[in-house]
């Protein structure tokens, strides 16, 4: 779970600052942490559909999120991916 010290920890990493959650960056890695916890989940509980669906959204509203960051700016693109581990 993505409890609030952790989600707090995420937004000062990425974001600058504790109050800076809005930063694309801060988006993808909360985001991040939430694919890999369902994708966790998923490993006990193999018929849960409903969740299997909602996880499905969550990668496409992070894969968007990463275009725009891609278009906006691709160094800021290339310190999140390197530093969240998500391309190879």
């Amino acid at each position: 779970m993505l409890t609030k010290e952790r989600r707090a920890e995420l937004v000062q990493k990425f974001g600058g600052s504790e109050k800076n959650s809005g930063k694309a960056e801060v988006q993808i890695a909360i985001m991040t942490e939430r694919i890999s916890y369902l994708t966790t989940h998923f490993g006990s509980h193999k018929l849960d559909h409903h969740s299997k669906r909602g996880l499905m959204k969550l990668i496409g509203r992070r894969r968007r999120m990463l275009r725009y960051l891609n278009k906006k700016s691709a160094d800021r693109y290339q310190a999140v991916i390197k530093e969240l581990g998500l391309r190879k």
